[in-house]
């Protein structure tokens, strides 16, 4: 039982991991030609729609009136809503500009650069394997800066800090992924309608009645934010953030393949190489975390006997 469990986890995880490497991409490289600042503002405005949608399917209003009552959350929430609009823009903007490689630069050094952050701000310990990570992306980043100033992945950059500072903060309110995220969104709503509206007075908005699938498909772009979201999360639940975290790294690694091989995206020398010091870095924290777990369950079985 406890091994379909973890099964299950890993399973939700992996289509969670796809979803947002390659369905997520395709979808948002689609609808790309109408803009990205169309592209963001829908995929704020539809992600908040569909949050009040499950929240209230789910029944879980008490919750977010809960968190909303005390200021320190709503603070600490508020500043997390910039860092995720900030990814969402950086990441549609990177989509819709032939940089998904570069993008997925900034998902492969993610979970490092939390580590790093977490050693910074929470005072986490760092084992020299980790250290060494971390050592190996400052030099591929410093490697670009002197080598060739204009192939660093600032795009990947932005994605991969924003993302990692977001963790940070949401790190400080016991909230519920969903809950989180929505009451994010509503902070980003009255904006993104602002946009939307501007748009609409300048001629330049695609979503219209006069195009109803196009509508339609726009809207689409809450499902493509939330569905990846509840799958990945649930499937920490159930595996553990050991295991599932390994996994996350499906995302950009088909972000990249997608990118170099469907995309046709150009890819210098100076980023390859650059690139493989990421992938040696990120190798080592899979076979450190793969360690750490295999010495877990060491552990537990010696419990159990």
């Amino acid at each position: 039982m406890k091994n379909n469990k973890f099964n299950k986890g890993i399973i939700l995880t992996a289509l969670g991991s796809f979803w947002w490497g390659v369905i997520g991409v395709i979808y948002f490289k689609f609808i790309s030609y109408t803009g990205s600042i169309e592209v963001v503002i829908h995929r704020c405005v539809w992600t908040a729609v569909m949050l009040i949608i499950t929240t209230f399917y789910f029944s879980k209003w008490n919750i977010f009136f809960e968190i909303i009552s005390n200021i320190r959350n709503i603070t600490l929430l508020f500043f997390s809503s910039v860092l995720i609009f900030l990814n969402w823009a950086t990441w549609i903007y990177a989509v819709g500009n032939e940089k998904i490689i570069d993008a997925s630069f900034g998902y492969f050094i993610m979970p490092i650069l939390s580590v790093f952050l977490g050693y910074i701000f929470y005072d986490e310990k760092i084992n020299q394997k980790r250290g060494l990570s971390i050592i190996l992306v400052l030099i591929s980043i410093i490697f670009l800066l002197f080598k060739n100033f204009d192939s660093i992945p600032w795009v990947g950059i932005i994605v991969g800090v924003s993302w990692g500072l977001y963790n940070l903060i949401r790190k400080k309110v016991n909230v519920d992924t969903d809950i989180g995220l929505l009451i994010e969104s509503l902070f980003i709503l009255p904006f993104a309608l602002l946009g939307f509206y501007l748009l609409y007075q300048n001629g330049q908005n695609y979503f219209s009645f006069n195009n109803i699938p196009l509508m339609f498909i726009l809207m689409l772009a809450g499902p493509m934010t939330v569905i990846p979201l509840f799958l990945y999360v649930r499937g920490v639940e159930l595996s553990g953030l050991g295991p599932t975290g390994m996994i996350f790294y499906i995302t950009p690694t088909f972000q990249f393949l997608l990118g170099f091989f469907y995309y046709n995206e150009t890819f210098s020398l100076d980023k390859s190489l650059s690139f493989i010091l990421i992938w040696i870095a990120v190798i080592i924290g899979i076979f450190t975390a793969l360690k750490r777990k295999r010495t877990q369950l060491k552990e537990s079985d010696t419990i159990g006997v």
